[in-house]
């Protein structure tokens, strides 16, 4: 089915642009406050979780402007969405990058040209070449905007050279506003990007970083497969779709075929794998289909889909800036939604002696060294883990959350300072040679061949930790990582290694609390049910679904930019009878009613 596409009359206010195109009934949050400014001639850099609306900042005055909206994306794929969903609402949008065919991008620029086209999307590279920009300034600009922002700034955890170039915007076109956006920057990274883009004298607009839709949830890494398992059969919904982020291409691989093995839709997804996987992979997840994505963080920045019911990090993010990206993907539609952390002591110092041997400055392993402690804290932590997030955005929050596992079951704190300095010791008293494994058989006195073979069961620490079992020995072990006490050989065996920080701990100067160890904190099984969308399993809703993901398949775009679910969950529980009562359902806007009117209203009266 063709777009009837169209440039929509300047004189259209922004509440009227926003009801008919997008069909919603009002702003929410700062958004009429930031598409004001936009309208007035403004520039300024807009912070807001992802979910929380940032397109409609920009695309809604780049709409009423007159001129064309450039909008700055780092992905294709993320490009090709947006557009496809705007061309659903009606919009004359395109987009120009690398991978477009030359007939295509002929097309565009002919377009273009003729004053056919109301937004474009481009990459930065395209953008930033003289020929791009001395076009754009033979015609009227309604604005910029500079999308996943932080991709400019050297912190942000996405940094993207092409991405510095951008400055020259505030240079060639003055009076052009510019509005970079972006849902994940701390502090440093927000200065960097305002000072780089030219936005030093605009405002900054804050809409909150906190998503408490999703419930986190971390634990240590001890059994991995049966976790993720548990996790998977608590956070699905049978509908949704899940990801699990591997610090590895091997393990994204590795664990899409336990997963496939397991009876799961799982694909995976790396930096490796040649375009077309990649492009499969990506258009079978953007399709609507309840699959699991395997995948590194190569599997990032662009994934617009709204119902990710959870997502799985499998091993330590190397930031709070990185973690809170990647779990943000999950529940964009406002529906619970769930976040799953396991970690070990490996991956802790894995992260330091990466650091410690990057040939990065000083400066930058500090930075880096920090974000890396701040996010340890979060794992780690036996407070709000929400709380602890949410301060490395400079964002205060209430001292429990009751929505992560350290709320919801808060840990059992211990004084571990004994137990710490017989883990120190054996650790001195073995030469600092061994791993964990064969630590633990000394203090919990097993006499395997190793330790008779070292002569170890005639250590003064042989039997002296019986009183903890291998997993709580295991949990001593890593949190003293955490704390910086032992560190971990990683270019040889994995041996325990004690650091300058172990000695007060081991003279009795130091007071060593631990948290007791326990496996994957559960949520109660009624949140677990609160994650199922409101009308699952209802017959309209699952015709309306069927209807929909056909829809997409024949115009070959993402099932979402047809309909969002809680759309169709409004839809089939209100059950419009005509045209006009389908106009009010939110997220019906003037195009779309005329696309799809016909269908939705013949479904919902075959299911009368």
């Amino acid at each position: 089915m063709s777009a009837r596409l169209e440039s929509l009359p300047t004189e259209d206010t922004p509440e009227a642009v926003l009801h008919r195109v997008f069909g919603h009934a009002g702003f929410r949050g700062r958004q009429a406050e930031i598409v004001a400014h936009v309208m007035a001639g403004g520039s300024g850099l807009v912070l807001m979780p992802t979910g929380g609306g940032k397109s409609l900042c920009f695309q809604v005055p780049a709409l009423c402007r007159p001129g064309l909206g450039v909008v700055v994306s780092p992905l294709i794929a993320l490009m090709e969405d947006q557009v496809a969903a705007l061309r659903q609402q009606g919009i004359a949008a395109a987009a120009l990058h690398s991978d477009l065919p030359e007939e295509e991008a002929r097309e565009v620029k002919r377009d273009l040209a003729r004053g056919a086209t109301k937004l474009l999307y481009i990459s930065p590279e395209r953008l930033t070449l003289d020929g791009t920009l001395d076009f754009l300034a033979r015609r009227p600009l309604a604005l910029f905007a500079i999308d996943e922002a932080h991709c400019v700034s050297q912190w942000g955890h996405h940094f993207r050279p092409e991405y510095r170039g951008l400055g020259l915007l505030a240079e060639r076109f003055p009076t052009v506003p510019r509005l970079a956006l972006t849902a994940t920057a701390d502090p440093r990274t927000v200065e960097d990007i305002r000072a780089q883009l030219g936005l030093t004298e605009s405002p900054v607009f804050r809409g909150g970083f906190d998503r408490p839709n999703i419930f986190i949830t971390a634990a240590p890494r001890e059994q991995e497969r049966a976790q993720l398992r548990a996790f998977i059969k608590q956070a699905s919904d049978g509908t949704g779709a899940g990801i699990v982020y591997c610090g590895t291409r091997a393990k994204t691989e590795q664990t899409a075929d336990w997963l496939r093995a397991d009876g799961h839709d799982a694909l995976c997804f790396h930096a490796g794998l040649p375009p077309e996987a990649k492009r499969d992979a990506h258009r079978r997840f953007a399709r609507g289909d309840a699959v699991i994505m395997a995948a590194t963080i190569a599997f990032g920045m662009g994934i617009d889909r709204p119902d990710v019911r959870w997502v799985a990090h499998l091993d330590l993010p190397r930031s709070p800036e990185s973690w809170y990206q990647e779990i943000g993907r999950a529940g964009r539609d406002g529906l619970p939604a769930r976040a799953l952390l396991l970690y070990g002591a490996g991956d802790i110092a894995l992260a330091r002696h990466r650091i410690a041997e990057s040939p990065a400055t000083e400066e930058q392993k500090r930075i880096e060294r920090a974000r890396l402690d701040a996010m340890v804290s979060i794992a780690e932590s036996p407070t709000c883990r929400r709380r602890i997030l949410l301060r490395c955005f400079g964002e205060d929050a209430p001292e429990r959350c009751g929505a992560c596992d350290a709320c919801l079951t808060p840990p059992h704190l211990f004084d571990g300072t004994i137990a710490a300095q017989k883990l120190l010791s054996a650790v001195l008293r073995t030469g600092r040679r061994f791993g964990l494994g064969h630590l633990v058989d000394i203090l919990r006195g097993r006499t395997t061949d190793k330790v008779a073979q070292f002569g170890h069961d005639r250590l003064p620490t042989f039997g002296v930790g019986k009183d903890l079992s291998e997993t709580a020995w295991r949990g001593v072990a890593r949190q003293l990582v955490a704390l910086g006490a032992l560190d971990v050989a990683v270019e040889n065996h994995g041996e325990l290694v004690p650091t300058d920080a172990a000695k007060p701990i081991l003279k009795g100067e130091q007071r060593v609390m631990l948290r007791a160890e326990t496996l994957v904190a559960a949520a109660p099984r009624d949140r677990a049910r609160a994650t199922q969308p409101a009308m699952a399993g209802d017959p309209l809703f699952e015709a309306l679904r069927a209807w929909r993901k056909q829809e997409a398949e024949e115009q070959g775009v993402p099932a979402y930019v047809i309909f969002h679910n809680e759309t169709l969950a409004a839809i089939a529980e209100r059950r419009p009878q005509d045209a006009e009562e389908l106009a009010m359902v939110a997220g019906v806007g003037r195009s779309k009613l005329e696309r799809y009117a016909e269908d939705v209203l013949d479904i919902i009266h075959r299911h009368g």
